[in-house]
């Protein structure tokens, strides 16, 4: 962290000389607004760079006379051929990283880009593989290949840490921000100014804040355009009438400056839509999700192979729980019948039940406390004013019950709801009919999928978060929703675990 902070100052310092004695003030800042689009374009030939860099390091390392004195060289492999190779390789691989959305020109957080520099890197090896396997190439040597890999995680990893490290001293400096009017008065606005004030590395800085647009926010938004103290406009009003909305459009397309605008619950509901032609007659359908045709098919091999991974890799652990609820009270392992012994249900997909369990964590009849008015007087509702019950220090759970919540062992049983088609891997966590009951009806969209064990609202703060904000990270999720998210979201679950971010 230290030589990171480091570098950081010194990068700072050598920007100020630069713009104070090289450029010059005026010119300086003038290239500098373009300077999102000018990292992004640095992207791509650095990546091909520190790619090259990685398949030659491994090519050295092959024939270095210490590993050739070890383990003998019995190829022939000229450079000339292996550039070549290396070039196709290359090719391949840049294709990979622009699919999987690493070129960008809005920067992501620095873990989801290493997170998905991983994974591309690896589909990337994956595809070469593929070409030379179809393609009856046999490469001369496996190691350079992997050790080639290995080469290019450290290396892609160290200069994208590199770019972004230049992209936060640029920012530091008021280089490259974007100066923002916001025009709100609402929980979203104060959100997105804390926001913007507390992540400089976002990029953004609010310079000035309306309540509401009316002709005297007009006149001082022209103001601050003639002085060149804004770039864009955000508006988080979403009362604003269609009138006002529209002319603040017009206006911010007569004065040439960005326009921006937070989605109501409506937006949130409409999610994508679709455009086709009948009689001449474009008809609009609103797309639900991406999750239908080969999507829908592609999530449920995922889930069917990875679930049976799972449970296979989680065995002995799931044993070891069980052999330890069985010694704390000996009975049913399971939660899965209620005191009455009726099914545990929950609410899946369509908003359709199905018979949900997973490892016991509570003390016998724990669920009949949960309508116990003096229960409930006595020890809070965490989610008071939601259709959701949480306790955060629950008296109904067990030691060892307290245990595998702590580390999301008692959810282990779900990877076979998850095989048997009535759970995802991935997607909002399912609830119990009485929630479901309570829900709003924006707040039902999140029927749209199947549940999940985990999802978005679980990876960005698990039971912290108010009961809104799971909803429309839940909602994002459905309306976006690709292999790649998925992957990501599954990738830093464990870590989310780990350290135990929210886990009640």
């Amino acid at each position: 962290m230290a030589c990171a902070g480091s570098s950081l100052a010194e990068i700072r310092l050598f920007v100020k000389i630069v713009k104070r004695d090289v450029l010059g003030y005026y010119w300086f800042e003038m290239f500098m607004k373009k300077s999102e689009l000018f990292l992004t374009f640095l992207l791509l030939p650095l990546d091909v760079l520190a790619f090259f860099a990685a398949g030659l390091a491994a090519y050295a390392l092959r024939l270095h006379p210490l590993l050739a004195e070890i383990r003998p060289v019995i190829f022939n492999l000229p450079l000339e051929r292996y550039l070549m190779f290396l070039t196709l390789a290359a090719i391949l691989w840049v294709a990979v990283f622009a699919f999987a959305g690493l070129y960008g020109a809005r920067p992501r957080p620095l873990k989801k880009e290493l997170v998905r520099l991983f994974i591309a890197t690896a589909a990337g090896m994956a595809l070469i593989f593929s070409v030379l396997f179809f393609s009856r190439a046999f490469f001369d040597s496996r190691f350079i290949v992997l050790a080639g890999w290995l080469f290019a995680v450290v290396f892609l990893s160290s200069e994208r840490l590199a770019v972004r490290l230049l992209q936060r001293a640029l920012l530091a400096s008021g280089i490259g921000v974007h100066r923002l009017a916001v025009i709100g008065e609402n929980k979203t606005a104060d959100a997105l100014i804390k926001e913007f004030k507390t992540k400089g590395r976002l990029g953004f800085k609010v310079v000035t804040h309306f309540k509401k647009y009316d002709e005297q926010t007009q006149k001082a938004l022209a103001d601050l355009i003639k002085k060149e103290a804004i770039d864009e406009i955000l508006l988080t009003d979403t009362e604003i009438s269609r009138e006002d909305t529209l002319e603040l459009l017009a206006f911010t397309d007569s004065e040439h400056i960005a326009f921006k605008y937070t989605a109501d619950l409506f937006a949130f509901a409409v999610g994508r839509t679709e455009i086709g032609a009948y009689s001449g007659i474009p008809v609009i359908e609103v797309k639900k999700t991406p999750l239908d045709g080969w999507g829908a098919i592609y999530k449920r091999g995922f889930d069917m192979f990875f679930s049976a991974l799972l449970i296979i890799i989680t065995l002995p652990i799931q044993i070891a729980a069980t052999v330890a609820l069985f010694i704390e009270q000996p009975g049913r392992i399971l939660f899965s019948r209620l005191p009455d012994n009726k099914k545990v249900m929950r609410v899946g997909q369509s908003g359709k039940n199905f018979h949900y369990f997973k490892f016991r964590s509570m003390i016998k009849d724990a669920h009949k406390f949960r309508f116990d008015p003096e229960f409930i007087k006595k020890y809070g509702n965490q989610r008071k004013g939601t259709p959701l019950f949480k306790l955060k220090d629950d008296p109904r759970i067990t030691p060892v019950g307290r245990f595998i919540r702590k580390y999301s062992i008692d959810e282990l049983p779900e990877f076979y709801l998850v095989f048997l088609g009535r759970m995802s891997l991935v997607g909002p966590r399912p609830h119990l009919p009485e929630e479901v009951a309570e829900y709003k009806p924006h707040h039902r969209r999140v029927l749209t999928v199947k549940p999940g064990i985990t999802g978005l609202a679980q990876i960005s703060g698990r039971a912290d978060l108010d009961f809104e904000d799971e909803v429309r990270l839940d909602t994002y999720y459905i309306e976006h929703w690709s292999p790649w998210l998925d992957l990501s979201i599954l990738v830093r679950t464990p870590l989310v675990v780990i350290f135990r971010k929210g886990a009640y």
